[in-house]
């Protein structure tokens, strides 16, 4: 099982190995590696070489360390997507040959903020419409919203349970969503959040904070999505100018 065949520096070879032998599936999702000592002899490399690699395979995700316990093999993210694409949840779900539900925590109408009446360019007269959701794949839990809409821009036949915003915004208001500006923060165990989503405490989130304008470039619509990061993984295509 030795790996001292190539030329790449020795940590890249036990890298490509271990995602190797997890994609033949002789280590599978949330399975425990062997020990150190066994890897390293298994693969013929120093302990320093192999907890190079395993650093890298924890930032990329594909494995969770957890002290005193053992290292195991990461759930694979069953949702990619292009950060370029604006994708609603729903859609993300659904490409995934997934089935989409929600899960309506609570709904409720509050005056607008400071931070409201510059994201909306809005007065601090106007009322913004708060929606809170779990967004499910297989009556799974995978994603908690947090969404904002003026009032102003809502239809009086407005009925917030329906899946999709971006479709809800569409038929009943004629407001079409064509771009977001997004901001992306990883973070860690969320008290509050990480238990909606029955995550693991080793289980990161992916925050997506945007603001979403639409063809008249009106910004009408405030997201925070509570990603899984187990669940989820967004790349997107870098061009040199």
């Amino acid at each position: 099982m030795s790996i001292k065949a190539d030329n790449r520096h020795l940590y890249l070879r036990v890298i490509d190995k271990i995602k190797e032998d997890i994609e033949k599936g002789i280590y599978k999702e949330k399975e425990k590696l062997p020990s150190e000592f066994e890897l390293s002899k298994d693969l013929g490399v120093s302990r320093a070489t192999l907890r190079e690699a395993l650093r890298i395979l924890e930032e990329e995700n594909v494995i969770i360390r957890r002290h005193g316990v053992g290292t195991f093999v990461n759930v694979k993210p069953r949702f990619s997507s292009g950060i370029e694409q604006l994708n609603s949840v729903t859609d993300m779900i659904k490409n995934a040959n997934l089935t989409p539900g929600t899960v309506f925590l609570s709904s409720s109408i509050t005056g607008a903020t400071e931070d409201d009446v510059k994201r909306f360019k809005c007065s601090k007269e106007d009322e913004i419409f708060l929606l809170e959701r779990v967004r499910t794949s297989n009556c799974e839990p995978v994603v908690y919203c947090l969404d904002k809409i003026p009032t102003h821009l809502l239809p009086e036949s407005f009925d917030h349970k329906q899946d999709s915003l971006f479709k809800l915004l569409e038929d009943k208001a004629s407001i079409y969503i064509t771009y977001a500006v997004t901001h992306i923060e990883p973070i860690g165990y969320h008290e509050k959040i990480s238990q909606i989503l029955e995550c693991d405490p080793e289980t990161s989130l992916l925050l997506l904070k945007q603001i979403h304008y639409d063809s008249q470039d009106r910004p009408v619509l405030y997201s925070l999505n509570y990603f899984r990061a187990d669940h989820f993984s967004f790349h997107v295509v870098r061009k040199r100018l």
